[in-house]
Order: C-alpha cells, then structure tokens, then sequence
C-alpha cells in the first residue's frame, strides 16, 4: 500500500525531517489517516493536531475524545484554538470586530432587485490554518526563530481522490504537505470500508455547525438528526442578520438569502445546488 510520499510541490521526501504532524479534523478521511498510521502504514507520524473553532457537532468532539482514549492512536493529539468561532458571530452582530465567515448577503436596491452575495472567507485561516501553524512551529522548534529555507516538516492531510482539487501546497519553504490516502489511491468511500473492516465507528461530518457551505442535505439532516445543533445553528443566523462591520444587507448562513429555518431543505431543493465543499477552507476543513 506505501508509495514514495507524495509532497505539494513535487519530490521525494527530503531530509531531515524533524516532526511529521497529521492535520486532524476528526472526519471520515483524516481520522482514517490517523488510524492507518497507528497501523503502521505510511511511515512514522510524530503527532496529530485538531484546531477547535468551539462550534464543532456534539458528535465530533465525542468521537475526538475516542481518538484520543487510551489505546487508540500510539501518538497524541494535541488540541489548538485561536478563538470560539460561535461567540465571534454573536459579538460581530453588535458591531464588534470579527474574523468573517463566507455568509450570504442579501441586499434590495431601490429598485426593489434582489441580490444575493457571498462575504469573504477569512474563519479557515484565523481558526484553523493559524493556529495549527502555531503549534507546528513549537514542536518542530522554530518559535521565535528564523525559518529555515529548506523543509523541516511534513504536515499529513487527510485529501482522497475525490477531493484531489482540494490539495494544496504548503506557502512556507519550511513545511511541504503530504497526502497519504492520494498516494494510495483511496476515496472516501475506500476510508468507510477501510475503517468497517477493522472494526471502527464511522466518524460523523466535520464541520463547524453553522458553516454556510453546508448543502441542503446537511441543514436538512441537522434539523432532523441534530436539535440542538440545528437550534443553535438558528439561533446564531439570526444575530448576525445586522451589524456587521463593513457588509452592505443582510446577512444569512442559508445560500438562498432567507433565514435559516424558513430556507426550503426540501429534497427537491437540491436540485442542481452548487457543491462549494471542494473550493473551501483551503484544504483543512471536512476532513
């Protein structure tokens, strides 16, 4: 199953390596990355970091604190965080500074034309690509020091080939991401079975629960599935309807510009729906 690592930016791996660190999202592909490698496959992994928004499903971080029981991963996990994404969105609908989630605008001009829009996605980076880099550079020893030129770290992520268009390059000469499940040639649907066939629970979806990127199906299946979820969900789409700094309109997490528990989730609302999971979050989140 092992091929030669497969590194954005081309190459076999260079040395030395000082710390080889798994991106861990907690969902389908990168906790079967995870498990894979306390299996031995793919070569040694050092330690595996989740970044916590504070907006993950109840379900996501009861599967987390499996991962991280006694026994089931030979290395640990360390858990990151820069801020609670849900108490940034209330305090930005009274005005106050905020790291902006790619939310709906919804704006009338005087004639009465209604146009929908998208807010620039700044959450993935403060949330999550920060805060992992962060905790990277403390363990590889480069806090407070010069960046070396040449890679020193090989951070996993949890990619399969039918999300290769999320595979993105490291922007520091310091690190190069590496791709285990493309270099075997797994899909989504191999992790399922993969993990099925050693005995593991399937992992829920990992995404923060108010994401706006979220399909139909997803809002549809929180309503229906997830309560609390879907009430928080609610709740946090209506506070942040006005008074956030620099957006003309309204503002809704629902694509259709309406609020969230009057969008139609129905089955034949998914109809030629936009998929904007494989452009989203860089690579780090979902997975």
């Amino acid at each position: 199953m092992f091929h030669s690592p497969i590194v954005a930016g081309g190459g076999v791996e260079p040395s030395p390596i000082r710390l080889r660190v798994l991106s861990l999202g907690a969902g389908v592909q990168s906790t079967t990355l995870a498990l894979m490698a306390a299996h031995g496959h793919f070569g040694p992994l050092d330690c595996a970091i989740f970044a916590d928004t504070g907006w993950e499903p109840a379900a996501v971080y009861e599967h987390l604190r499996w991962l991280m029981s006694p026994d089931v991963l030979p290395f640990p996990v360390h858990i990151v965080s820069a801020r609670n994404l849900r108490e940034s969105l209330i305090a930005a609908g009274n005005g106050k500074r905020w790291a902006s989630i790619p939310a709906f605008t919804r704006t009338v001009d005087r004639r009465g034309n209604v146009s929908i829009g998208m807010i620039r996605r700044q959450c993935t980076t403060t949330s999550k690509i920060e805060p992992i880099r962060r905790k990277v550079r403390e363990l590889a020893g480069l806090t407070r020091k010069r960046s070396p030129t040449y890679p020193v770290v090989h951070q996993w992520l949890g990619i399969s080939m039918d999300e290769v268009v999320r595979m993105k390059p490291s922007r520091a000469a310091w690190q190069l991401n590496r791709f285990p499940l493309i270099e075997s040639r797994m899909t989504r649907k191999d992790c399922l079975a993969w993990l099925k066939s050693h005995g593991y629970p399937k992992p829920p979806k990992s995404a923060c629960i108010g994401c706006p990127f979220h399909s139909d199906a997803m809002w549809r299946s929180m309503r229906n599935n997830d309560r609390a979820a879907w009430d928080d969900a609610v709740e946090v789409d209506r506070a942040i309807r006005t008074g956030l700094r620099g957006i003309r309109g309204e503002v809704f997490l629902h694509r259709s510009g309406v609020p969230l528990d009057e969008a139609d989730l129905s089955t034949a609302a998914d109809h030629g729906q936009l998929d904007l999971w494989p452009n989203e979050c860089e690579g780090m989140c979902g997975l």
